[in-house]
């Protein structure tokens, strides 16, 4: 396989939590394909730090079993994996106490990029951020990242926030989401603000309404205790389904920077209008035929968190008044499906008498679990018997003229490699997470406040009977998921 990467400077990367679940199947996996394709430089080196007693070789152990569990199964080789755990050390340290951190600043190396990966409960970013300054082992240069969940609420983000502050600057600070380092996401970008086709079409004139779909068709079985506490809301909507809400109608920035690019994300979400109960459908799954239902996997025979959620949101700013955005994501869905689908107005006049009127245009940009782009269009059905329109898809991935000498990169393979380059353009920052709590609290406690219980659905489905009429009503419908 020969690489296009570009070697990024030299760095000594802290992934504190590197004994836990993310680490094993995400992080270090996919920082191993990196080194694979090149993109280390010879002195790189990555320290995994967590409460466990064990030696650098029985960690370097532990991290080739996950390569090899992990990894993609058509790259990984014993030869790799001995050569990228020589890159390894570790650390056993407590993110409260004085245990390790002396030992931490002594593998740490001058002239290097320093990174700090906290792949930990968002309980402990606070007192790892504030030992990292205290000892001297975080410089005013280095990169401290952090993981959702970022708050549970505003007051939660808010105080966050202020604990990451406290220690660091914001341009230093590297608020994660994956959804963002996904292929299709940056494609995107790149098809609204580097095509002159679509953007001038980009607006309510033209646009009927937005779908946003992030289905799953897997429940939360092994992690229902904590999803109780948070629901499909909070797990997916405040921080995901937003993120794709804001790239979808953000307007042009004047260039592609960091922070050009997330003031005009920053707009979107302070231009959303408050949502209603009435524009809310949620649901929770029930297991049938021996299936475990979501209250069985939650541990509360009573829960009322929602694990099915799909909403009407309005942007009220000129470019989208009049254009709804739809949302929904669940758990044990018919399949698992990622998309964002542009629904363009139909034609003003159908001029082919005697066929059906001409629909309006399709634009899906898909996600998972095959990213892509499509557009769907109206032609002529083939064959003699007049003009008769049929639906045809244009497949806009440009699969075939894109080189193949290697596979897409992982979302966390991405996002990584751009905290060591220092680019925060697809990070949050931290009042786009501060703003999006705002917007979505008011709506949890509305719904909070009534009492108003999830309703059923089985699964396997797509979800309650609700989410169907909230689009009924406005003679409209989803997409079939997936197709």
């Amino acid at each position: 396989m020969v690489s296009r990467v570009i070697p990024v400077q030299s760095f000594d990367l802290v992934l504190f939590g590197a004994t836990g679940d993310l680490a094993r199947r995400k992080i270090l996996p996919s920082l191993f394909h990196r080194f694979q394709l090149g993109q280390f430089s010879d002195s790189s080196r990555i320290i995994g730090a967590s409460r466990s007693d064990m030696d650098v070789d029985s960690f370097r152990e532990r991290v080739a079993e996950a390569v090899r569990e992990f990894g993609q199964q058509d790259e990984v080789n014993d030869k790799d994996i001995a050569a990228f755990v020589t890159l390894l050390d570790y650390v056993a340290i407590d993110a409260k106490g004085d245990r390790g951190w002396d030992e931490l600043a002594t593998h740490m190396r001058p002239d290097m990029v320093r990174a700090f990966y906290l792949s930990v409960a968002p309980s402990l970013f606070g007192d790892i951020a504030t030992r990292l300054r205290s000892t001297g082992i975080a410089t005013d240069d280095s990169r401290i990242v952090v993981e959702k969940p970022f708050g549970h609420d505003l007051a939660s983000a808010q105080a966050l926030n202020k604990a990451l502050r406290a220690n660091f600057e914001e341009s230093q600070i590297y608020r994660i989401d994956h959804y963002l380092g996904k292929e299709t996401v940056q494609n995107l970008m790149a098809l609204r603000f580097a095509n002159s086709l679509f953007e001038p079409l980009w607006n309510s004139s033209h646009i009927d309404h937005v779908q946003i779909t992030v289905a799953e068709s897997i429940g939360v079985e092994g992690r229902g205790e904590y999803y109780d506490r948070s629901g499909a809301m909070r797990d997916m909507v405040q921080n995901h389904l937003m993120q794709l809400l804001c790239l979808t109608a953000m307007e042009p920035p004047g260039n592609f920077t960091p922070d050009a690019v997330r003031n005009e994300k920053v707009k979107v979400i302070e231009a959303l209008e408050p949502v209603e109960n009435s524009d809310i459908a949620r649901g929770q799954y029930r297991g049938h035929d021996g299936q475990a239902s979501y209250r069985d996997h939650a541990g509360d025979p009573d829960s009322q968190t929602e694990s099915f959620i799909a909403m009407k949101v309005q942007v009220a700013n000129w470019r989208w008044a009049g254009t709804p955005f739809y949302l929904r994501t669940g758990k044990c869905l018919r399949e698992r499906a990622s998309e964002i689908a542009v629904f363009f107005r139909d034609p003003p006049h159908n001029i082919f008498q005697g066929s059906d009127p001409a629909k309006g245009n399709v634009l899906v940009i898909r996600l998972q679990p095959d990213e892509g782009i499509t557009l769907h269009t109206t032609i002529k059905d083939p064959g003699p018997g007049g003009m008769r329109l049929t639906q045809a898809a244009l497949d806009m991935t440009f699969a075939d003229s894109l080189p193949h000498d290697e596979r897409p990169q992982d979302a966390y393979e991405r996002l990584i490699m751009d905290v060591i380059r220092g680019n925060q353009t697809l990070f949050m920052r931290g009042d786009e997470v501060e703003a999006a709590w705002a917007w979505a609290d008011p709506i949890i406690a509305g719904w909070d406040g009534t009492r108003h219980a999830p309703l059923p659905y089985d699964i396997g489905s797509s979800g309650p009977e609700d989410s169907l009429r909230l689009l009924h009503r406005d003679e409209r419908s989803w997409r079939s998921i997936g197709k």
